[in-house]
């Protein structure tokens, strides 16, 4: 089973030789590297340079002002580049472990049925490094624990029906990793999340949540979106998507607007 790793990255220079080098360290063989940068303005091209005969590399410009669409277009793009049975997912700031791939390819070829697999990160936040606390959910009315991009795993076939039917458009502020977990986890059902820990997740500055606060205005937004993401795809299984969580949710975003208008 060929495997294709996509890594998206934009000014991650300070992180990316980890990042390289740790896909390039697997203990197996037979998988592909294929790394989507947005003309990174920091020591990016320096790494790149030093790699360009290893891995793949694809440059593209950025075509929103939002990193979440910015992210997802580069993967989409990184997608139709790739050759692999199976796409794992990678941020040019997170690490995989040597066993990373190896695992994933055996998982597949003995699970024919699933189509993603998740494996809960170790989290490296400065120098002190913990379990991901996948914390359980009531899935039916609100989304489950979101298990961060490179930790998917994800069948060529599936990736390719998300692109098909939309599930990677509209939603600007919302990231790839909860639009997988959600179509995986709650509307399809189809996925197995794996107790080993296969990458390290690195909070770092500069990534796409790490400016913005908890209950600030962009937070109770992206929640908006979030909602709003559920209620389209429950509709589209005939399934209505109503919760005390979302009307609030609706409220304070309200709220916030009102202010700004008299601000």
């Amino acid at each position: 089973m060929y495997i294709s790793i996509l890594i998206s990255s934009y000014n991650k220079g300070n992180y990316l030789e980890d990042c390289i080098q740790s896909c390039l360290s697997q203990d197996s063989n037979n998988f592909e590297i294929i790394l989507l940068d947005n003309f990174s303005t920091d020591k990016t091209e320096l790494v790149l340079k030093k790699y360009k005969n290893k891995i793949k590399i694809f440059r593209n410009k950025r075509v929103s002002s939002h990193p979440c669409i910015n992210q997802i277009d580069q993967l989409v793009k990184g997608f139709n580049y790739s050759s692999g049975e199976v796409i794992c997912l990678l941020d040019a700031d997170d690490i995989f472990y040597n066993n990373k791939i190896s695992e994933i390819r055996n998982f597949f070829i003995n699970n024919q049925s699933i189509e993603v697999v998740f494996d809960l990160p170790t989290v490296q936040s400065l120098q002190s490094f913990s379990k991901f606390n996948n914390a359980a959910k009531m899935q039916n009315t609100v989304w489950p624990t979101i298990i961060p991009t490179s930790s998917i795993s994800i069948r060529k076939k599936l990736f390719k029906e998300c692109i098909n039917i939309g599930l990677f458009s509209w939603y600007n502020i919302l990231e790839i990793d909860f639009r997988i977990n959600v179509y995986a986890r709650v509307l399809k059902n189809n996925f197995r999340i794996l107790d080993s820990s296969l990458n390290i997740y690195r909070q770092v500055e500069g990534s796409i949540m790490s400016s913005h606060k908890k209950y600030s205005k962009f937070w109770w937004e992206r929640r908006l979106q979030a909602h709003q993401f559920m209620k389209k795809w429950f509709s589209k299984k005939n399934q209505s998507y109503t919760t005390i969580d979302y009307l609030f949710t609706k409220i304070i975003v309200n709220m916030f607007n009102l202010k700004n208008l008299f601000t």
